[in-house]
């Protein structure tokens, strides 16, 4: 048997649906699904691949230790078997979030550009109403 069969026998030998599964792990039924047939591409990468396996291994009452070497294994496997290199995507993720890092900003520099909107706005609606105050209203109250 491989991996994915592997958890589901034993998922279902411990009389779990994959509805409870869901609803404990919080994953997404595809997700389990796809891990249940060793679908690995189906899945995301880097730490959320791991993570869906760290908790449907604890949904189901799994030895984490002696589990994920299994899944490793066999994640590597598969991957070679289609071709692709699986220490290549491991890279590629890892280029990917230090470059939402980068793009994000930090969170004070968006603080301080937001109140800098506010008080542009605030000065706009200042002028306006000044403007209002001092052409517009004198000629209508003398009448």
């Amino acid at each position: 048997m491989v991996f994915g069969e592997n958890l589901r026998s034993e998922r279902e030998d411990r009389g779990i649906s994959i509805e409870r599964l869901c609803a404990d792990t919080k994953v997404n039924p595809r997700f389990i699904e796809a891990l249940e047939r060793g679908d690995y591409q189906a899945l995301p990468g880097g730490v959320f691949r791991k993570g869906f396996v760290r908790a449907y291994l604890k949904a189901v009452g799994l030895e984490e230790s002696e589990w994920m070497p299994r899944f490793d294994l066999s994640y590597m496997e598969k991957m070679r078997a289609l071709g692709i290199d699986p220490e290549s995507q491991g890279e590629a993720w890892a280029t990917f979030a230090v470059n939402v890092k980068r793009n994000r900003g930090t969170p004070q520099r968006k603080l301080l550009k937001r109140w800098l909107g506010v008080l542009a706005m605030l000065a706009v609606l200042a002028a306006a109403t000044w403007a209002v105050w001092h052409y517009v209203l004198p000629g209508n109250l003398g009448q």
